[in-house]
This record gives structure tokens, C-alpha cells and sequence, in this order.
């Protein structure tokens, strides 16, 4: 098994951004010599998630320029470049806001053997988890995320829906409940034909956290994974969970800052 960290960089960039699979239903994946970009509706994540490692400075506005037109000419009025730290040339991300992109917050990309996770599930008194499978789950994943995180979780509805109705092998949506009301969601890709899967969301509404429900939702999906033959959990973690995750076991590996374009009128 890979862990050396620069291997497992390598490892991750070949499987999960150079020959990256569509993320849910309805989307398709474009590849060009300088990118691969995925392509969906408005609903959907739009953006580029991998640039080429020998990308010099005029090949890289190039490549901006065309991504600009490409998602454009689609009638999207955003999309995003996913930049890693490591990615070239070093002064991609500078290329990127002159172009017109705005960088939001960076998070750290963290890889996890699957075999060395816990997976056992420890909850505070009152809580229990349950899976997401129909609309009415969907529904109480939208508002614990929107309590959570404070903004409007439309887009995730649009996604959650689809991947249940199209590809539920894929996904793995679940709920921290007390009573009747959702505190925490969170949700598990899983991405066929490589060794990862990947733990998005995990919001807590604010009365309900530093109670140890965050770890219980990893080690919910750590099982999952583990009995399903995956071999790697990654995680973008933001400054939050970053410390929760690196005591359970999780490497980091670099960081991602999202660089949005957002057509004017």
C-alpha cells in the first residue's frame, strides 16, 4: 500500500484529477492536452480539476482563456479552477485573479489509509444516525448544512437528489438526528475504478459541536469504505476539522484553493 506522501500525491492527482470521473449523474468529464475540466448544468460543479504538471506561464493564460470561453459559450454564469499548491507554474493562482477568478478560502487536502481509521461509532447521548435514501432525508441533510454553514444549500439539494435517483451505489448520505431535527450531515463519494472515496459536509449546528459527532460521521463512512474495498478516505478539510482528522489518522498532502469565475453582466 502507498503511504510515502509524495507517492500518494502522485497517486491522487493520476486517479482522482487526471483521470477524473464524472461526479454524479448528468455531468461529463473534458479533457484537453493542458486540462480536464468537468462540464454539467448550472446545479452541478462546473470547473477545471487538473492542469497539466509541465504547464508553462504561456500555455497557462492560454488555458485560462479557454476554459473562460468554454465554460461561457455554455451559458454558465460560474465555474471554478481547482488549484493545488503544487501545481504549475508557481504563479498559477496570480494568473488566475488577473484573469478575473476570485480565491476563496484555501482548505488542506488529506488522505487517510482506509485499514488505519476507526470505525467505531461513539455518539453523545440523545443522537443517532441515520441514512440518507429519499427526498425527505434530502431535505434534512439541505437544512442541518444551512445551519451549519450559514448559506443556501440549493445547489446540494439539485446534486444529493440526482445521485440517489441515478447512482446511489456511489453515494453515501447520512444524518446526525436529535429527536426529529437533523444537528449534522455529511456524505461519502465513492469513485468506482480508483482507490479513494472521498468524505464531504460534515456541519454541525453550533449548540452541538465539540461533542465528538463530527468523528462519529467519520467513522460511519470509514466502515462503509472499508467493506466496500476502498482503499483511501480523502478529505478537504477546512482550518476546522483539519485537527480532528489528522488525529484520526489523516495525512496532509497539499492544499486547494477554489478560484471562481463569475460572469458579469
Amino acid at each position: 500500500m502507498t503511504h510515502d506522501h509524495d507517492a500518494l500525491l502522485s497517486l491522487f492527482d493520476h486517479e482522482m484529477r487526471e483521470h477524473a470521473r464524472p461526479d454524479g449523474p448528468g455531468v461529463r468529464v473534458e479533457r484537453t492536452a493542458d486540462v480536464v475540466r468537468q462540464v454539467g448544468a448550472a446545479g452541478d460543479w462546473n470547473g477545471v480539476v487538473w492542469s497539466a504538471p509541465d504547464l508553462d506561464a504561456v500555455r497557462a493564460d492560454a488555458a485560462i482563456a479557454a476554459q473562460v470561453e468554454r465554460f461561457t459559450a455554455l451559458g454558465l454564469d460560474e465555474f471554478e479552477w481547482k488549484l493545488y499548491a503544487h501545481d504549475r507554474p508557481a504563479d498559477l493562482g496570480v494568473r488566475l485573479q488577473a484573469a478575473g477568478f476570485v480565491a476563496e478560502e484555501p482548505e488542506t487536502l488529506l488522505v487517510a489509509p482506509v485499514a488505519d481509521l476507526p470505525t467505531a461509532v461513539e455518539l453523545p447521548e440523545g443522537v443517532r444516525l441515520r441514512t440518507v435514501t429519499d427526498a425527505a432525508g434530502v431535505e434534512l441533510m439541505a437544512r442541518a448544512h444551512e445551519r451549519a454553514f450559514g448559506s443556501d444549500r440549493s445547489g446540494l439539494r439539485h446534486q444529493v437528489l440526482a445521485r440517489l435517483t441515478e447512482a446511489p451505489d456511489s453515494f453515501v448520505g447520512v444524518l446526525a438526528m436529535v429527536g426529529d431535527e437533523p444537528v449534522s450531515s455529511a456524505r461519502m463519494e465513492l469513485y468506482p475504478g480508483t482507490g479513494f472515496a472521498g468524505l464531504w459536509g460534515g456541519g454541525t449546528v453550533e449548540p452541538w459541536r465539540g461533542k465528538g459527532i463530527y468523528r462519529a460521521l467519520v467513522a460511519f463512512r470509514a466502515a462503509i469504505a472499508a467493506e466496500r474495498g476502498y482503499t483511501y478516505l480523502q478529505v478537504d478539510a477546512t482550518d476546522q476539522s483539519r485537527p480532528i482528522l489528522q488525529r484520526l489518522g489523516f495525512t496532509a498532502l497539499s492544499t486547494t484553493t477554489p478560484y471562481v469565475y463569475r460572469r458579469t453582466a
